[in-house]
């Protein structure tokens, strides 16, 4: 499984739903729409995403500098 990190790339607002996708195995599209569905039912969903945005760090890239 790959590491919990907000990707860079396929990002739309804060990579919450990306990331999510990429660690479970599915595609960023599905994971949104799942994410959309759920705040149709009664609970924290949105305070759990803003606190996602927060703590999850950002993936790193690959370049490096001198």
């Amino acid at each position: 499984m790959a590491a919990l990190v907000r990707p860079q790339q396929g990002r739309m607002i804060g990579g919450v739903c990306a990331a999510l996708a990429r660690r479970f195995g599915t595609s960023a599209n599905t994971m949104r729409v799942i994410f959309v569905l759920s705040c149709l039912l009664p609970g924290p969903q949105f305070l759990l995403y803003l606190g996602l945005w927060i703590f999850l760090p950002a993936e790193k890239t690959a370049t490096t500098r001198w």
